[in-house]
């Protein structure tokens, strides 16, 4: 997940200069000094300087994208573009895919299926993304990376396995700017009764997900899938979805803990970077 940073208009001031007063270019100062970022009120301007200032005191490296799905606008901090293990974030590119698929009649999803995908999606059940992963991932194995990458997902990277099977879900790399790629790929090209079912299951997730876009509040209604692994390297612990009115605002989150901690510290980072977004909006 690398890192993508959002630059700022130079503002235009005026100076007291013979014989008239002419514009000159002033650089913009930092976020947290300044109103309102492009496409963003300045109270979300501020919480987003608010998040850039906690994460640089907290364990590990933490990428987010935040996007306001009315306004148009778009912060993609500092690590957005560091690569890092998808974790069971994957999970929510796999049930996307296969419900294109079937909506297509490419596949046949039966009510089973359904059930499967299901658990999936609710405790992040990796016995069931085997199944769905093995049943479905084509004779050439790259039918779902194909279709990730098709929806939007553009610098995912399948690694190899400690089996024979390639790719694998569970040994993949993206950014968090891939996972808000795939969640703006579901708002507009998904078709709409597909994407309400799969936002009714990312709001029903169960205890084991109530960390990260969760702490949005319950008035923001979040929905989200998460991800969290002890991987080569050391924990990763990431949180995508969305949360507000009308879904307004999306929010991708990879937190890469390498030797500086693990779940715990992770997940309370992905969770006060969503209530510090979000709570109280």
């Amino acid at each position: 997940m690398a890192a993508s940073t959002c630059v700022l208009a130079a503002a235009a001031i005026l100076i007291s200069s013979a014989p008239a007063l002419l514009p000159i270019a002033a650089a913009a100062p930092p976020a947290h000094m300044q109103g309102c970022l492009p496409g963003f009120d300045c109270d979300m301007s501020n919480r987003i300087a608010s998040v850039d200032s906690y994460l640089s005191g907290r364990p590990g490296v933490t990428g987010y994208v935040v996007r306001d799905r009315v306004s148009g606008g778009v912060y993609a901090s500092e690590n957005a573009e560091n690569a890092v293990w998808t974790a069971s974030t994957i999970k929510l590119a796999i049930a996307a895919d296969l419900l294109n698929r079937a909506r297509v009649g490419a596949i046949d999803l039966t009510p089973g299926d359904r059930g499967v995908m299901e658990s999936m999606l609710a405790t992040s059940n990796d016995a069931a993304a085997d199944f769905l992963w093995n049943k479905y991932a084509g004779f050439d194995r790259m039918a779902y990376n194909n279709a990730f990458r098709a929806n939007g997902m553009v610098t995912l990277v399948p690694l190899p396995t400690s089996s024979a099977l390639f790719p694998d879900w569970s040994f993949q790399k993206c950014t968090a700017a891939d996972l808000d790629r795939l969640m703006d790929n579901i708002f507009t090209r998904m078709h709409p009764d597909d994407r309400a079912y799969l936002f009714d299951r990312m709001r029903s997730v169960d205890m084991n997900q109530h960390w990260g876009l969760w702490g949005a509040g319950p008035k923001m209604r979040p929905g989200l899938k998460n991800g969290w692994s002890e991987e080569e390297g050391g924990w990763v612990v990431n949180s995508v979805g969305f949360a507000g009115p009308g879904e307004r605002y999306t929010l991708a989150i990879m937190s890469s803990l390498g030797d500086q901690g693990g779940y715990t510290e992770g997940a309370e980072t992905d969770t006060k970077v969503a209530e510090l977004l979000f709570s109280g909006r």
